[in-house]
């Protein structure tokens, strides 16, 4: 099989969309993520899966601590900012939960420490334990999902 076949295949997992946030250097990063997962419940940890080409890598590896914000669906545009595919990430205004960058209005904020990194091929599985969680109370939004290259709506 070949990259795209592949690319093609995993496009048929429908995913949440995530911002994965951190701070360097006394600066916000943040990129969308769709490799994100629930792993335990006792202790409480999530992983997020990040390409050893991003910039995110290296800031991730520094820092030992990350966030992840869970979009809803007016929020796909800010997905498509933080994906590089429209401009505006630099001037983004995040707001900060338990001393994390984190997305204003995102259903779910999630502030976690890096107890584990698994290198798995080009990338690294973060394995956070999750230290704070704050939910978006509001029975009327739907999460982001994604779908062959593209998002949905569930209602």
């Amino acid at each position: 099989m070949d990259d795209l076949q592949f690319r093609q295949a995993m496009g048929k997992f429908s995913t949440g969309v995530t911002i994965l946030s951190t701070e360097h250097d006394g600066k916000p990063h943040g990129m969308t993520a769709n490799a994100f997962m629930s792993v335990s419940m006792n202790p409480k940890l999530v992983a997020v899966s990040v390409d050893h080409k991003t910039n995110m890598y290296e800031k991730m590896l520094n820092a030992k601590k990350y966030a992840v914000s869970i979009l809803d669906t007016s929020q796909a545009e800010l997905s498509k900012t933080f994906a590089k595919q429209l401009p505006g990430k630099e001037q983004f205004a995040f707001r900060t939960f338990h001393y994390l960058p984190v997305v204003p209005d995102a259903l779910v904020h999630l502030a976690c420490d890096v107890v584990q990194e698994v290198k798995a091929g080009d990338h690294t599985i973060f394995i956070g334990e999750v230290k704070d969680v704050r939910i978006k109370d509001d029975e009327n939004e739907d999460p982001l999902v994604y779908y062959r290259s593209n998002f949905y709506n569930l209602r």
